[in-house]
This record gives structure tokens, C-alpha cells and sequence, in this order.
């Protein structure tokens, strides 16, 4: 997988997509090689493929257009998809690009519904992109290019033809695509459950008329009637949910009082009121006017309430519960820590730096790859703080119980940072396993880096199997006589 960054838009591109960019450039190449000899068709790539098809220079031009579509089919796809992040970036979202097959998607990574006039307009915006592109293209054309080069107006031309055709594909009224989520999030807000199955059966009749002239045309096109087959099968699904009330579809108008509900949520979480959080949240779950659509941004609060709560089997629950909305991938991570499953830890904790690039996710990847064994990659990791990286690596284990590798990680993190809060954090981890010797000892060396604050010591329930013991109650003594001094 080849992971870059458009301006702050994080993009991947999966090895699918390359694979099927190369597949359509071998076709390419063989619909050029069946093109009939004629005057009209006396120039390149024509010319070495139809005329001479065992030449050296054949085979040269053969390998030239697969590069060729890979990369228009590259540049139509990451434009498009574009198109989409960059109205999302414009509405205040943080989106991320995965190109695969031969298109992609675009994920808001909203932590709230996007409203419907909203949805149109991101959804619009892809294809819009695709005529700019396919606009430029013919400028670069006309004014931008001398007359005799006549290779390069080809694929100019190619690249033209195929940003016109993606974008009125994309159009098309069917699911999944852009003009299937434009016609229905429409329909939907101003006819309600009526309008949803309006445009799915559009949708259907529109696919069985493609599937009707795939099969009429000479020679037929088996795979666009597989194609639009896929896609009516899934507008037929999407009624049939909606008939037997599996899918609840409403104008996307939450109802106020629970619409408070989820604004007093969110801000007991955003304030650190876990406990007031999961009222609100069990409040709109436990309504009877509470809609999927509802519920799912429920589900995802509930799931960070119990993170920040160093609950990881409940967050993956309520994760597993959140439909049509995406869960953030470093909320996944740290479940995953949580409950102890490092290696799907691993592997999401650095997906979502490559994401965000935000620092305290760097320091959590670091952290997952310390647990994993691999500090030397952690600390070589760019802008990586160690201290940071090694507290990051031992609060997992210590919030479930794993007091005595939390202590060992916190030992180790001091061979490369001298820090008072790993040495202080090792000895509450040490307290907590009944190591009350190793404690002592780690509490003397965060002494001698800085720590002197007596008051908060005596009072940290991490300690409180120390209480009592000479030498702490000494260590105490020492910190509050020289605090007061």
C-alpha cells in the first residue's frame, strides 16, 4: 500500500487499484491492436500496433499505454476524490482518500451526521472535479501543446474522454454512486420514507434498462449487466429493508429533545464528565423516538466514554454497534490495547498516524510498538519524545491489571529519559503488583529527578498499599518537611 498526503488530506492508494489500472491498460492495447488498418487511423499508437504488431517498437508503445491509463486512471481517481475531501476541508472535516479498484472513497471522519444539503454538496463536488480536470485537458490541448505532437494529444485525449465518462458515470442515479446519494439524501429530506424507496426503484429501473441493452447491443457486454445487476440488487435490498423495518429512514430531522440530549453528551464528554456522559447516552438509546441513525452516534460516544474510562471490551462493543458512520481508527487502536490484542493494536495505531499525523497518536503507536517488542523502531520514530512514548507503552497494561510489565516498561523508558513521572508511574505500578521494596525504590529515584510533591503522594490510591510502611511514611515526611521549608 503507497500512503502520501494531498496538502493535509491523507491519501493511500491500495494495491487493487494498481492492479486494475494495469488490466485496463492491457485492454487498451488490445482494442488498439483489433482496430481495422485505415487511412483515418494513420497515427501513433495505431500505426506500430495495428501495422507492425511483432515490432520492437510495438511492444514499446504496448507497454507505454498500460503506463498510460495507470496513470490517468490515477489522476481521474485521486481528482475525483478529491473533489469530495475538499468540500469536506471546506465544511470544517478532516477527510482521508483510499484509492482501490478503479475508483476510491473518501471517509469525512466526522464525529457528528453530516447535514443533507451538506451531503449534496460533497457528493456533487467529486464529478465536478472530473469536468475541471476533463476542461483542463482540452486547454492544455488547444493552447498548450505544438501541432505535431501528435502522441502526447492522444493521451491527452484519452485522459479527457475518461474524466467526461467517470464523471456522468458517477452521476448516474444508482447506490453508491455520487448521483444515487445526491438523488436520495433529496428525496429523502423533502419526502421522507416515500422519497428513499422513490429513488431506490428509480435506481432499479434504471439498472434493469442498462442490464436490458447489455444483452441487446452486438457483441453483448456481460460485464455492465453484471455491474448494474450488483447495483439494482442493492437498491432492490435497501426497499425490502425499508418494507419489513429493518431500515429506518427519516428526513434526517432528529427530534429536539433528543437532539439536546446527544449536545449535553457530547459536552460532558468533551468536559470529562464520563458518568454524565453515559446518562445522556443510555437516555437517547432507552427513547422510543430514538432513530438508527440516532442511536449509531450514541453507540460511538458511549464507545469513547468507556475508553476514556480504560474500557476497551465495552468501547469495541459499542463501536461494533455504529452503522453507516465511520469510527476514528485510533479509537479502534486503543481498544485493541485495552483488551490486550497488540498486534491489531499495532497495525491500526500506525494507520492512524499515517492518518492524523497528530502527536499524541505518534506516541500511542510508539507505545503499542514498545509492548510489541520493537523499541528501537519507537525511538527511531520521527519527533518522537521518549518519555512520551514509554508512558504512552505503559498505561494500557496498568489500566488492565498488568502492573508488573507496566513497571518494567516504566524501568526501561528511564535508561532513555530521566524523568521523574516514569520513575513516580513505575513505583504506583510496583505498588499496585505488592512490590513494596521496588516501589520504595522507584519513589527515592523519582525523588532524586524532581519529584517533591508530598501532599499529592500521600493521597494517590496507587500508593495506598504503601500506607503504613516505615520507609514510606518517612519518604512522605522528608517530601512535606522539605515542601514547607
Amino acid at each position: 500500500m503507497l500512503r502520501f498526503r494531498l496538502g493535509a488530506i491523507p491519501v493511500e492508494v491500495h494495491l487493487s487499484h494498481l492492479l486494475f489500472s494495469s488490466l485496463l491498460g492491457v485492454l487498451m492495447v488490445l482494442m488498439v491492436r483489433e482496430a481495422p488498418a485505415a487511412p483515418h487511423l494513420d497515427f501513433w499508437p495505431y500505426n506500430p500496433l495495428v501495422r507492425e504488431p511483432r515490432s520492437p517498437e510495438a511492444t514499446r508503445t504496448a507497454l507505454l499505454i498500460v503506463l498510460s491509463w495507470m496513470l490517468i486512471v490515477f489522476v481521474s481517481a485521486l481528482g475525483h476524490e478529491a473533489g469530495h475531501a475538499l468540500m469536506l476541508r471546506a465544511f470544517g472535516y478532516r477527510p482521508s482518500i483510499s484509492l482501490l479498484w478503479l475508483g476510491g472513497s473518501t471517509r469525512p471522519n466526522s464525529p457528528t451526521p453530516i447535514p443533507w444539503h451538506q451531503r449534496v454538496m460533497i457528493a456533487a463536488a467529486g464529478p465536478l472535479c472530473g469536468f475541471i480536470l476533463a476542461l483542463a485537458a482540452l486547454g492544455l490541448q488547444r493552447y498548450g501543446l505544438p501541432e505535431d505532437a501528435l502522441s502526447a494529444r492522444v493521451l491527452i485525449t484519452w485522459f479527457c474522454v475518461a474524466n467526461i465518462f467517470w464523471a456522468l458515470f458517477n452521476l448516474l442515479p444508482v447506490p453508491t454512486l455520487d448521483g444515487g446519494t445526491i438523488v436520495s439524501t433529496l428525496a429523502t429530506r423533502f419526502f421522507g420514507q416515500r422519497g428513499f424507496i422513490g429513488a431506490q426503484l428509480l435506481a432499479l429501473v434504471l439498472c434493469l434498462a442498462v442490464m436490458a441493452f447489455a444483452f441487446a447491443v452486438e457483441p453483448p457486454i456481460p460485464l455492465l449487466a453484471v455491474l448494474f445487476g450488483m447495483y439494482g440488487l442493492h437498491a432492490l435490498r435497501l426497499v425490502l429493508a425499508v418494507l419489513r423495518g429493518d431500515l429506518k429512514v427519516s428526513s434526517g430531522v432528529v427530534p429536539p429533545p433528543l437532539q439536546l440530549e446527544l449536545q449535553q453528551a457530547q459536552a460532558a464528554l468533551a468536559g470529562g464528565r464520563l458518568d454524565e456522559a453515559r446518562q445522556h447516552g443510555r437516555a437517547i438509546l432507552d427513547s422510543e423516538a430514538c432513530t438508527p441513525d440516532l442511536a449509531s452516534r450514541a453507540h460511538h460516544l458511549l464507545g469513547w466514554a468507556a475508553l476514556k474510562n480504560g474500557q476497551g471490551r465495552a468501547a469495541l462493543d459499542h463501536f461494533s454497534q455504529v452503522r453507516r458512520r465511520p469510527v476514528e481508527t485510533q479509537a479502534l487502536a486503543a481498544a485493541f490495547s485495552l483488551v490486550g490484542d497488540e498486534l491489531r493494536a499495532l497495525a491500526l495505531w500506525e494507520m492512524a498516524w499515517h492518518e492524523t499525523h497528530d502527536r499524541t497518536v505518534l506516541h500511542e503507536y510508539a507505545g503499542s510498538l514498545i509492548r510489541s517488542e520493537r523499541g528501537q523502531k519507537a525511538l527511531r520514530l520521527p519527533g518522537v519524545e521518549p518519555e512520551a512514548a514509554f508512558l504512552c507503552a505503559q498505561r494500557p497494561l496498568f489500566l488492565r491489571g498488568a502492573y508488573s510489565e507496566a513497571a518494567a516498561i516504566c524501568e526501561a523508558g528511564l535508561a532513555h529519559a530521566a524523568s521523574s513521572r516514569l520513575a513516580y508511574d513505575a513505583a504506583c505500578a510496583h505498588a499496585r503488583a505488592r512490590h513494596l521494596n521496588d516501589a520504595m525504590r522507584l519513589l527515592r529515584r523519582a525523588t532524586e529527578l524532581g519529584f517533591h510533591d508530598g501532599p499529592y503522594a500521600a493521597s494517590d490510591e496507587d500508593l495506598a498499599p504503601l500506607h503504613g510502611h516505615p520507609d514510606f511514611e518517612q519518604w512522605v515526611g522528608d517530601l512535606q518537611k522539605s515542601a514547607s521549608a
